[in-house]
């Protein structure tokens, strides 16, 4: 037989798009439109219906940026249709939409909300998912109103050319929309059902050799539809054309064909290149086209995460919850993840990723009875080596992600393993082998999941997310489509519709001994997010330390004064920060309108937390013992003769010299010496108790570096390591000079302009410091440029510690492999410390996340160890003015050569002591007897019991043993999990005696205690 494949495919192709897809309605007749433009932001149903509507017509341009249109849509089904469906034609009633949508992504663009004249949403109209079923029939009334979202399309083609219209400020208000259709069709179920079969059908030829007799079988059936099909009556003969296929439908998967839990999905990001305000429509349009769905097809199961998301639907669309609730309860709408939100897990908190959890699931178990056991981060940008801990100590199972597939460099070796964090604890883990969240089933989808799946042998099961995602509008019939005829289909995994649970219970029985892969899973991607829009960032550092403050003096003003806990301004404070970790806000990489938004969120965030602390430490006040300013210490360690966690005088630091040399100064506490020159760099920091120098000579830190930061794409996701070979040193100086030298504490400015910008820094010693203080304000104008902060210590240090959620992480400063070469920026929380036996060195900070960490050669001999901070970037896209105006950065470097000197350090500088003027001395509520074992939060139980909850962790990273004392009447205190849930069998809690707990703790172990109060 001659070879003529490409001609018959291509001859398929174009029968499919040019006879078949045009006839899937049998008719359609155009709707009378009305139209209203929203004048502002957009209102509710029952605003808008007694507004004015004027006459509009297919073909008017509608829809300013962000702008909101409602369009009254009126007609009556054709009466001649009834002849049709009487002649046994099988049809559907639908409404048929085209908003004028372009030819870029789903979620991405215009979207609209169908709702009938009672205020009931019916369903969304998406980019691609244009009708919704109607249940009027021949002759009768249609009226229907739909809230049409004229979203620009920011970047679906990736270009990462700046763009005004991610501000509201620049968007313009010129329509972007132009109205297509708002028809009336009859749908031909026949000629829908063909083109299902087509599309599985060519989607599977097309992955399979050509070599196969299954290849050649397929492709003559198609060929034999086109021959047998009369082009001009495709109606009247999609049943003879279903017919022919129905033989190669009919075959069975191969014995041994992949496994496929296909689980229906919409990743809706909570805000992105959309505001928070339009993801909650989002979230209402996709949820509608979910509910209908379910209506349609009773197998169908879909998954969704984001305990917010919830939230949102229940306070802005309660007849969609309501709704959601009903089936989530029938097991087929299904919560995961547990979390708030999707967050990123790099830069957050430990509390923060612990309160993750504690609020998503207690909002799935109060509003559903449903206790998520999967924690489900498709999207994250890489994922910390203390989730595993935190993920299975709030009594979660599972863990799913795939983002890694992403990985510039790497590819992870594993699709279903064991993920092991820095304490040993281990979570079943699976990434999805298709690479995607966004799947719509397609043959090379699902060829590719069985070609990469990489536990063949051992296992042979994976799931598969599928539905629209990124900007929702999630699966549809076309998908549900797909999944049936793949159920086992000849040369295609099997595909099986279940949920997320479902899946990893067999997976887990089906691989009981997976490999192992330990410690973090590092994107190599993306790894200019640790830096991007450092405002956030900053806001989300001082939220977490405002928080940690305002519990703290809240449980102690409770439990010592009678003081009433604010248990829902809290909980307000906390999810609005939770909602901010989102992995595309924490980030940086969303367009301006959501970083104003997170920057004025946390600005009002911290003028609440503030009042909150002071209402408590107002009621800690007893003015009859008022006396000297007291200071109020939050650290776990001692500040300034301040205990941890109490309030007290606050002892003076010795004396501080400056002397001036050679254009610079000497700044001596007797503890260490540092010096700076005329050019405002530090070219010695001594330690003057044993004589140690930790700056290499001729190597001066304090160095300031400049690089061009052009990344190949993600502008604002990307720091590609080409920016390594364009840095620039700023050495040039306006001035140095001594601004303080007086008693405890001496400073020195330095003053340095460049480009557009000024950067000013106040270099300080404080009496007794083993650490140098940084302060660095920068008025930033670049664009596309990387500012960082360099420290060459004299340390030789084959490895560095960075500060993670609860505890730290080891990372080579050398680049022997792959891995650690792609390694060359990471993320680090308050410090990182490196070190030899007996001396070492801390770089802390107060909400800088970026680091490199390497070894150069000493001129000298041996090597010196260089720490730099990665301070500022200015990325273009997607929002053109990032980062841009006025920054205040804190730095500080110490000599110190424990880790729990690093520790001591990072909360000094993120939690100053607050000085209070006449106030009384507290004791503290709660203390623990070993410093390794840190107390991270105190605060009063969720469940308003009034019983003390106490977070603690194991922080030097070897195994301790201590005991923690309540300093209160105490009933009973037990070890719960994160949920605050008593364990049974508690792995920390040795002993109980009273008011003390004695604890035995594996490495960076966290450790919950519950106590409830006398």
């Amino acid at each position: 037989m001659h070879h003529n494949s490409t001609l018959v495919r291509a001859r398929i192709e174009r029968f499919i798009e040019e006879r078949v897809r045009p006839a899937l309605y049998r008719d359609t007749v155009a709707l009378e439109v009305r139209a209203w433009e929203v004048p502002d932001e957009p209102v509710p149903f029952t605003d808008a219906v007694g507004q004015d509507f004027e006459a509009f017509s297919t073909g008017q341009t509608w829809g300013k940026p962000w702008g909101t249109t409602w369009f009254h849509v009126t007609g009556t089904v054709p009466a001649a249709w009834a002849d049709l469906i009487d002649d046994g034609f099988d049809g559907r009633v639908e409404l048929v939409v085209d908003l004028g949508f372009l030819s870029g992504q789903p979620g991405f663009q215009a979207e609209g909300l169908v709702f009938n004249p009672d205020g009931r949403i019916l369903k969304a109209i998406e980019p691609f998912n244009h009708y919704v079923p109607l249940t009027a029939g021949p002759g009768e009334t249609i009226d229907l109103f739909i809230e049409a979202a004229s979203n620009p399309d920011v970047g679906s083609d990736w270009n990462y050319r700046p763009t005004p219209v991610g501000d509201q400020a620049t968007a313009g208000t010129e329509p972007i929309y132009r109205l297509r259709r708002i028809d009336v069709g009859l749908l031909d179920r026949a000629v829908w059902e063909l083109d299902r079969d087509l599309w599985t059908l060519t989607g599977l030829v097309d992955e399979l050799s050509p070599a196969l007799p299954r290849h050649a079988e397929i492709l003559r059936a198609l060929e034999n539809v086109v021959d047998g099909m009369d082009p001009d009556h495709i109606s009247a003969t999609a049943a003879q054309g279903r017919a022919l296929l129905a033989t190669v439908l009919a075959q069975p998967a191969y014995a041994s064909a992949h496994r496929v839990i296909a689980v229906g999905h919409a990743h809706i990001d909570s805000a992105w290149l959309w505001p928070l305000r339009e993801t909650i429509r989002k979230c209402a349009r996709t949820f509608s086209n979910v509910l209908d769905l379910m209506d349609q097809d009773p197998d169908f199961v879909f998954a969704c995460s984001s305990a917010q998301q919830y939230a949102w639907m229940k306070e802005h669309y309660p007849d969609v919850f309501e709704r959601i609730r009903v089936r989530a309860l029938e097991g087929r709408f299904v919560p995961v993840g547990g979390m708030w939100v999707e967050s990123d897990t790099n830069m957050p908190g430990g509390e923060a990723l612990a309160r993750q959890l504690l609020a998503g699931k207690t909002f799935f178990m109060r509003e559903f009875g449903i206790e998520p056991l999967e924690v489900w981060l498709p999207d994250s940008f890489g994922y910390t080596g203390a989730l595993p801990q935190i993920v299975t100590a709030a009594g979660s199972r599972y863990f799913l992600t795939q983002k890694t597939s992403w990985n510039e460099t790497n590819l992870m070796p594993h699709h279903t393993f064991s993920w092991e964090g820095i304490d040993g604890s281990r979570v079943f883990t699976h990434f999805p082998p298709v690479d995607t969240y966004n799947s719509v089933l397609s043959g090379a989808e699902l060829a590719r999941a069985e070609r990469q799946y990489s536990e063949k042998g051992s296992s042979n099961l994976s799931l598969v997310p599928f539905g629209y995602g990124n900007g929702g509008g999630g699966p549809t019939r076309e998908m549900l489509a797909a999944a049936g005829r793949l159920q086992s289909l000849e040369g295609s995994p099997t595909v099986e519709l279940a949920s997320p649970l479902a899946f990893f219970e067999e997976a887990e029985s089906d691989y009981p001994n997976p490999p192992v892969w330990s410690g973090e899973l590092y994107l190599e991607f993306h790894r200019g997010t640790y830096t991007s829009q450092a405002k956030t960032k900053a806001g989300n550092r001082r939220s977490e330390h405002l928080l940690r403050e305002a519990e703290l003096w809240a449980a102690t003003a409770a439990v010592r004064a009678g003081a009433g806990y604010p248990h829902e301004r809290l909980a307000e404070a906390w999810q609005t920060v939770l909602l901010l970790q989102f992995h595309d806000i924490l980030p940086g990489s969303s367009i301006a309108w959501v970083h104003q938004q997170a920057e004025a969120s946390y600005a009002a965030l911290a003028g609440e937390l503030e009042a909150l602390i002071a209402d408590a430490i107002g009621a800690l006040n007893d003015p009859s013992d008022a006396g000297e300013p007291v200071g109020f210490n939050a650290s776990p360690f001692a500040v300034s003769g301040v205990p941890p966690l109490a309030a007290g005088p606050v002892v003076s630091g010795g004396s501080v010299t400056a002397d001036a040399t050679d254009g610079g100064f000497v700044l001596r506490n007797g503890v260490i010496s540092v010096t700076i020159d005329a050019r405002g760099l530090i070219t010695s920091l001594l330690s003057e108790v044993t004589g140690r120098e930790a700056v290499p000579a001729g190597q001066p830190g304090n160095l300031l570096q400049l690089f061009r930061d052009t990344p190949t794409q993600w502008d604002a996701w990307d720091l590609d390591d080409h920016y390594q070979r364009s840095g620039t040193d700023l050495v040039d100086v306006e001035s140095v000079e001594l601004v303080e030298s007086a008693g405890d504490r001496a400073a020195v400015r330095v003053v340095r302009r460049f480009g557009t910008s000024t950067i000013e820094q106040v270099l300080s010693l404080q009496g007794n410091a083993s650490a140098v203080d940084i302060v660095s304000t920068v008025d930033w104008h670049e664009r596309q440029k990387l500012l960082k902060l360099a420290f060459p210590l004299d340390v030789h240090a084959d490895r560095a510690a960075s500060e993670i959620q609860f505890g730290h992480i080891h990372r080579p400063t050398h680049s022997n492999t792959s891995w650690d070469a792609a390694r060359f920026e990471t993320c680090a929380h308050r410090w990182v410390h490196v070190g030899e036996p007996g001396f070492g060195v801390t770089v802390a900070n107060d909400s800088t996340y970026g680091h490199d960490i390497t070894r150069k050669a000493d001129p000298n001999g041996g090597t010196f160890t260089l720490v730099r901070q990665s301070l500022l970037r200015a990325p273009v896209f997607p929002d053109p003015t990032a980062d841009q105006g006025r920054h205040v950065l804190r730095t500080s470097v110490k000599i110190g050569e424990d880790i729990l000197d690093a520790a001591d350090e990072g909360y000094r500088l993120n939690l100053p002591l607050r000085i209070v003027e006449g106030a009384a001395a507290v004791e503290p509520l709660v203390v623990s007897s070993t410093p390794s074992i840190v107390i991270e939060s105190v605060k009063l139980a969720e469940d308003r019991s009034g019983d003390l909850v106490v977070r603690l962790y194991e922080a030097r990273g070897a195994r301790a043993s201590g005991r923690v004392i309540v300093d209160a009447g105490v009933d009973r205190i037990v070890e719960t999990d994160l949920l605050e849930r008593e364990l049974a069998d508690p792995p920390a809690l040795a002993a109980v005696d009273g008011a003390t707990a004695e604890l035995r703790l594996r490495p960076f172990q966290i450790v919950t205690l519950r106590v409830a109060l006398a």
